[in-house]
């Protein structure tokens, strides 16, 4: 997700046909794949919408992620299991738009209502990258988001390379984590950090991207009436450049809407085994005879 190249950008995993599939099944497919997520497309559930996504980490299930929605609505249409263009999703965060096109290759997903919280003390924060009060740079930190909330940290350039996680504090921090960024006019490069969801650091974060348009406005770096533009670079300290590609509507000096978009690249397909419920609730220590699914 998020670039035109194979393997760069933030991988996903999508695997169909898990209606059947329980929480800790769920959970043990993703921990194997060991991406920042995996996404489960069901029947929906919801009047209107065109499927139901479950979504997990290593560790967690989250209501909601940018990259997962993206790439699973793209999957699926690639697959024919949905037809190209306007598409609805319902995850446990409610329902969203996504727009998808084949040709090129391409999705943008618009978020929730934006929130915004009162400034923040960046201590904690700063402390959990292992940065100082001389790296802050202009606005404060906030919390935002846009389905999934993340704390926002804005620091002078060369602090975002020098951020060094520390995962006891990073666990600290609820919501989908710590974006650390640095603004140079539309451009932004950034680094988000989810310790606390089983995410050390990940390449490319749809739903921060969402929420830092809200930051954006509540800190006068975005147009207080209209849409604003802006691109984060993301990932390259991991080896994964990505590129997300956002904007921002405002009224009254407040964000009323968001979206993120992106180019994605297939990588393989196949299939997996399902989990024995054997091996889910014992730990492993039992072999797993469970039939496959769709990759």
């Amino acid at each position: 997700m998020f670039t035109d190249v194979a393997f760069t950008g933030n991988p996903l995993a999508v695997v169909y046909d898990g209606d059947g599939l329980t929480t800790p099944q769920c959970q043990a497919l993703a921990r194997e794949f060991n991406l920042s997520e995996t996404a489960f497309p069901l029947r929906p559930q919801t009047p209107g919408a065109d499927y139901r996504l479950r979504i997990f980490t290593p560790s967690v299930e989250l209501p909601f992620a940018g990259h997962p929605t993206l790439g699973a609505a793209w999957a699926q249409v690639s697959r024919g299991r949905l037809v190209a263009g306007a598409l609805v999703q319902e995850c446990a965060a409610g329902t969203f738009g996504v727009e998808v096109s084949l040709e090129p290759a391409y999705a943008e997903l618009t978020g929730g209502p934006p929130r915004v919280s009162g400034p923040l003390d960046p201590t904690s924060l700063l402390r959990a990258v292992g940065l100082g009060s001389e790296d802050l740079a202009g606005p404060p930190a906030r919390r935002a988001g846009t389905g999934l909330e993340f704390s926002y940290l804005n620091v002078v350039p060369d602090a975002v390379a020098r951020a060094v996680p520390d995962p006891p504090a990073l666990a600290e921090i609820t919501g989908g984590g710590l974006s650390v960024f640095a603004v140079a006019g539309p451009q932004i490069h950034a680094r988000v950090f989810a310790g606390g969801v089983g995410v050390a650091e990940d390449p490319a974060t749809g739903s921060a991207a969402l929420g830092l348009g809200g930051w954006l406005v509540a800190s006068g770096l975005g147009a207080p009436d209209g849409e604003t533009a802006y691109v984060i670079a993301q990932g390259s300290e991991l080896g994964r450049p990505s590129m997300l590609r956002c904007r921002v509507r405002s009224a009254g000096g407040v964000a009323v809407g968001t979206w993120v978009a992106g180019s994605i690249v297939p990588v393989a397909r196949g299939e997996i085994h399902v989990p024995s419920e054997r091996v889910v609730s014992r730990g492993g220590d039992e072999p797993a005879n469970g039939a496959a699914v769709p990759a």
